[in-house]
């Protein structure tokens, strides 16, 4: 391909390939403003804020969908740059309820911030404002359209990345609005709660249902036992809140800050994904020796559980039995560990922080309840997490390490790497080996289902006559190419599949600080990874924590009381209602 030689404020520049004018000037860095932009869907240049000129065409073009042309001249901030932008920020804010100081995303707000850069400080236009019903009716999302900028992110991540087509813009001109179908609730949508519409709206337009508050009365209660589990993924990003580097490790620290918080007891949901692959992993392998349904699909997320149930309830015979981490944790809480510390199992009142936001959804499923008793009772997304740390006038950066209760808290590194984009998996596959061949598999890391790559494929040898062809997937619309090949006849012969809803895995979940650069991605995996690295104990197997569970109380892998507690149903879901 031929060079292609341009000059940007002054700069000259040669190319090697085709590249927008907005990926010329980050390289370059050169700032550019955007709202309706993200780099891994299709640029639309809806919200012209990113407009620059370019000698020779007479109106100014958007940076984010203009390819850079040889000899092309671009001025990215002249005064009639500068004027347009900040109008098209004016006519925002002139529709906007301006209700900063109460909301959620206050400090965090893309809009918000470009008002200030453009020195916005009162209102240059007046008139009617969009009026549209605040939308509670999701157990995980708030829906607000009169913050919404439509800038179409949302829509764009929904149908591209996920392929639920849960949401649209709808309407023209000053009526237009996104909404889902018919104009129906989010509850009463093809929504899958995954959150990744959450994750990268640049207002308050979309926020977690939040329940901070109910948490905080059950910590002031003290006929209420709290206790709380922290998802493998957590401690690797939530660092990023309270200035620590993407990807830094403050597990010890998070364990003091929920203690100073007043929660009883603090668990490792890395036990939970343990105890996962033990179950999981026991029942791979009876599937294969049995000849029973395969490929067996894991079922930690339930984004993707919902996704499925929605679009692909023919495939449940294919589902894994097993709960996931977080409800098998909150089982064994209110059993196990009620009867080993004598606690009345009524009063317990059991936390999850997930980077999920569909991890809400999940604590209500009617299946996940034992004895009458809920697995989980409430549920905290990182973010919320972070607020109510800040609430408590806690500085986490400056906090002493802690260690997680046991019994519940021993891991290990197989169950740590759960939160990266084919970590089930990985663990899976070297217990799955220790339970054919009686010993740990030789080389630990399986690195062909590592990486940032939405669909990574691999054929583990087992025994020589037992290969298994797996394969993980992260995203949804990869999930359903993944769900439609398996429709066809599976020409490709899987018989382990693990499938993520949020790109990359849950270091990528809906419910995680807002990190939209794949780099952040790349160092937050990188820490999971260096962590199992460094544990001294890589197997879930080898959890002595877990085979004192088997031993004392659920008696074997697969038994009665396992199959009471750790594993659970799924359901032939009509899209337009929930359980």
């Amino acid at each position: 391909m031929a060079t292609k030689t341009i000059t940007i404020d002054g700069q000259t520049i040669v190319l090697e390939k085709t590249k927008t004018i907005l990926e010329v000037a980050r390289e370059q860095g050169i700032y550019i403003p955007v709202l309706c932009y993200l780099k891994e869907v299709t640029p639309t240049g809806s919200c012209r804020m990113c407009v620059v000129e370019v000698e020779g065409i007479p109106r100014p073009v958007p940076a984010c969908s203009t390819a850079v042309s040889d000899g092309m001249i671009i001025k990215t901030n002249t005064p009639r740059i500068q004027l347009i932008r900040k109008t098209i920020v004016e006519l925002l804010i002139a529709n906007h309820p301006m209700d900063c100081l109460y909301c959620v995303r206050n400090g965090d707000c893309e809009l918000q911030e470009l008002a200030e850069i453009y020195e916005i400080r009162d209102h240059q236009f007046q008139g009617s404002k969009r009026i549209n019903p605040l939308d509670q009716t999701s157990m995980a999302l708030v829906r607000d359209p009169n913050k919404c900028i439509l800038c179409q992110r949302c829509v764009k991540v929904c149908d591209e990345i996920q392929s639920v087509h849960a949401i649209d813009l709808t309407k023209r001109g000053f009526e237009s609005i996104v909404t889902s179908a018919f104009d129906r609730t989010i509850h009463e949508s093809s929504c899958v709660l995954c959150g990744q519409c959450v994750r990268v709206c640049p207002t308050g337009a979309l926020i977690e249902r939040s329940i901070q508050s109910e948490v905080r009365d059950n910590l002031l209660n003290p006929d209420v036992i709290t206790t709380v589990q922290v998802a493998p993924s957590i401690s690797a990003t939530i660092g990023e809140e309270f200035g620590f580097a993407p990807g830094t490790d403050v597990s010890g620290k998070l364990v003091t800050a929920l203690k100073r918080m007043g929660f009883d007891a603090v668990f490792d949901t890395v036990f939970g994904a343990d105890l996962t692959i033990m179950e999981e992993g026991n029942e791979l392998v009876k599937r294969i020796t049995s000849n029973k349904t395969l490929p067996m699909i894991s079922t930690c997320c339930p984004a993707w559980i919902k996704f499925m149930e929605q679009e692909f309830p023919d495939l449940i015979p294919h589902m894994s039995t097993c709960k996931s981490p977080m409800s098998m944790q909150g089982a064994i809480i209110k059993s196990f560990w009620a009867n080993n510390t004598n606690t009345d199992p009524k009063k317990i009142f059991q936390v999850a922080i997930m980077p999920c936001m569909a991890k809400k959804f999940e604590r209500d499923r009617t299946d996940l309840v034992n004895d009458g008793l809920p697995n989980t009772d409430a549920v905290l997304t990182t973010r919320e997490l972070v607020r109510s740390i800040k609430r408590f006038g806690i500085d986490l950066a400056k906090l002493p390490d802690s260690d997680y209760d046991d019994p519940l808290g021993e891991s290990t590194g197989a169950g740590k790497i759960f939160g990266a984009s084919g970590g089930v998996m990985e663990a899976a596959l070297r217990t799955g080996y220790w339970l054919v061949n009686n010993k740990n598999v030789e080389h630990v890391e399986f690195e062909a289902v590592r990486g940032m790559d939405s669909i990574k494929k691999a054929i583990i040898e087992i025994t020589p006559e037992i290969k298994l062809s797996c394969v993980a997937v992260s995203g949804l619309a990869n999930a359903r190419k993944i769900c439609d090949e398996l429709r066809e006849g599976n020409p490709n012969n899987y018989q382990f599949i693990e499938i993520m809803a949020c790109p990359g895995g849950c270091i990528n979940g809906g419910g995680q600080p807002r990190g939209l650069d794949r780099e952040v991605l790349e160092q937050r995996a990188k820490a999971l990874y260096s962590l199992d690295d460094n544990y001294s104990i890589r197997f879930s197997h080898e959890n002595t924590a877990v085979q004192r569970l088997y031993s004392n109380f659920l008696k074997e892998l697969g038994s009665h009381e396992a199959h009471h507690l750790l594993h659970t149903k799924y359901y032939n879901r009509k899209v337009g209602g929930q359980e």
